[in-house]
């Protein structure tokens, strides 16, 4: 399905998770396609590592499901986004080039769908501590980071807040080293976990 697409080039492929790493140092890739179920080390530990080893390759979850408990753990350990494995391939392709480009691959649909379906575990836990991080931002970014949050591209931020797209991108890569993350969609899980998103804060 990717062989043939003249942009895109397939650099290696593993059948488990173990094989994740030495690949990624060998080949470098700018894109992981990760499947969340695989045999020995799944998906959802092989991302953790990749993510805990450095900034690292963007992964893309794959998964058969819409809400699945273990996609939300792979987008907070900072996978780029997910794709369901019944994705036509054009959309697939696309997806490959948006998060090589630093999109995320997630709508606010699917974002909030995820959150709905796990809120019950930890939440109280979860929005102290998002609430902690959002407070290290200041009144720009924390608006910023709001706008994130409700799945709004840099463009529509900067109509909304009256700021350059510039500014907002700054704004973004700011946020995400003061909260030490990896992307748009681990800023989205702040602030849907501070409550500030559903209209709960």
């Amino acid at each position: 399905m990717l062989g043939g697409v003249p942009d895109l080039d397939i650099v290696g492929e593993a059948a488990d998770g173990s094989e994740v790493q030495p690949l990624v140092r060998r080949f470098a890739p700018d894109v992981v396609l990760m499947d969340i179920r695989m045999p020995t080390v799944d998906g959802l530990a092989a991302t953790e590592a990749l993510r805990r080893s450095g900034r690292g390759p963007e992964v893309v979850v794959l998964t058969t499901f819409h809400a699945d408990e273990q996609v939300l753990r792979a987008l907070r350990a900072g996978a780029a986004g997910f794709l369901l494995k019944d994705t036509p391939p054009a959309e697939i392709v696309a997806a490959v080039r948006r998060v090589a480009a630093g999109e995320p691959v997630l709508s606010p649909a699917v974002t909030q769908q995820l959150i709905t379906h796990v809120a019950g575990s930890g939440r109280d836990g979860r929005r102290t501590r998002a609430r902690e991080l959002l407070d290290r931002l200041n009144d720009r970014e924390r608006e910023v980071a709001l706008a994130v949050g409700q799945g709004r591209s840099n463009a529509e931020i900067a109509a909304d807040l009256h700021m350059g797209v510039a500014t907002v991108k700054a704004h973004v890569s700011r946020t995400l080293t003061k909260l030490d993350l990896n992307n748009r969609v681990q800023i989205a899980l702040v602030a849907h976990d501070a409550g500030f998103v559903d209209g709960e804060g």
